[in-house]
């Protein structure tokens, strides 16, 4: 189902979805690793023109508008005002028919191709805005795991909606010159099913702490990577050479919780890891090894140091969960392109001062 111009649902195997503006920064990058053959988990995205429809259908638009300019010079009070009662009334008002009626048929099909009815899926918000340079949204926008049934679908697709307009997105200033570009910055809601995860969590194709290109840094838990993305849990933490793949360092640590779904509320949160796997490290060398390689090839195939979010399967499937630009090293390095010397033996050195040798955090 689409408007006039564009759809309003695109699945990530879809090849019209690669490099697509209407699935935002990060279902445009998990398209994009869909069609170079990575195993990413199958999913589709309610786009960007969506979510503008839905606003112009429910008459919110000029509202929303209204709300990102008073809270630009707002004191917090107002701002945390402003976002209750606005983000209430998105998440009241009724999605279009035409809107929820492709919501339902991409999200039956995803229930046809697992065979399973109510297959739960996580529900990701993906804005626009996450790709806009010296815009880092990454962390003020909301996602839902364990989603089961297309009505909590619905909810939690407004939920993320309302997510625009949250105390942290309202007052966030970026360093842009482009603020028209943030003025009206949409957002892609991504529906994707979920790996039951044995195991998960990020690494990076550098080492985050001292910026060295030649390693892969794995860091991991048990459960699902919330336990990691979060902070809820200390990962264990496995150095790769990104040669020849041998673990250089491991820093293991037991485990007694991990984040999963509470068999009891349905609800995903802290539950107990069995007891056999407090003290066993979350990855088989094995899976190491693979998760690795994975890095390097997908590093390979972007052309640039990456952030990666994974998980393994009970049965030992590795997933790619999102992939996105390592920023803070790249950033500490184009810093230094502009700083450099003038002179012909600076320019030399400051070439291979800057190789291999810096510190960065994963963003939130």
């Amino acid at each position: 189902m689409t408007t006039t111009e564009t759809p309003f649902v695109l699945r990530i195997d879809d090849p019209a979805a690669v490099a697509s503006p209407l699935l935002g920064g990060k279902f445009g990058s998990l398209a994009e690793m869909t069609a170079a053959g990575f195993a990413v988990p199958p999913g589709f995205g309610v786009t960007t023109s969506a979510y503008r429809y839905f606003l112009a259908e429910s008459g919110l638009a000029d509202t929303a508008r209204t709300v990102r300019a008073e809270a630009r010079d707002a004191d917090l009070a107002r701002v945390q005002q402003l976002s209750a009662e606005f983000s209430a009334e998105l998440e009241g008002a009724a999605v279009p028919p035409a809107l929820e009626d492709a919501i339902r048929s991409s999200y039956a099909r995803l229930e046809q191709e697992a065979g399973s009815a109510d297959l739960p899926v996580a529900v990701r918000s993906s804005g626009e805005s996450e790709d806009l340079a010296g815009a880092s949204f990454a962390g003020q926008y909301d996602t839902f795991l364990w989603i089961r049934g297309v009505d909590d679908v619905l909810t939690h697709v407004r939920r993320c909606w309302a997510g625009m307009f949250g105390p942290a997105v309202l007052t966030y200033k970026p360093d842009v010159t482009a603020d028209a570009a943030l003025a009206d910055h949409g957002i892609c809601v991504g529906v994707q099913r979920m790996v039951e995860a044995r195991s998960a969590g990020v690494m990076f194709t550098l080492d985050p702490v001292t910026g060295d290109r030649s390693k892969v840094v794995v860091e991991g838990c048990w459960g699902l990577g919330e336990g990691v993305v979060g902070g809820g849990v200390t990962p264990s933490r496995f150095v790769v050479d990104k040669v020849t793949f041998e673990v250089v360092r491991r820093e293991l640590t037991p485990q007694e919780s991990a984040y999963g779904v509470d068999p009891a509320t349905g609800v995903v949160g802290l539950v107990p890891v069995p007891e056999d796997r407090h003290q066993r490290p979350c990855l088989t060398d094995e899976e190491i090894d693979a998760l690795a390689k994975l890095a390097k090839r997908i590093e390979h195939h972007r052309g640039a140091p990456q952030d990666i979010e994974w998980a393994v399967s009970e049965d030992g499937e590795v997933f790619v969960l999102q992939v996105r630009p390592e920023t803070v090293w790249a950033q500490r390095r184009a810093e230094q392109l502009v700083a450099a010397p003038k002179s012909a033996v600076g320019h030399v050195l400051a070439r291979f001062s800057g190789t291999g040798v810096a510190a960065a955090k994963r963003p939130s």
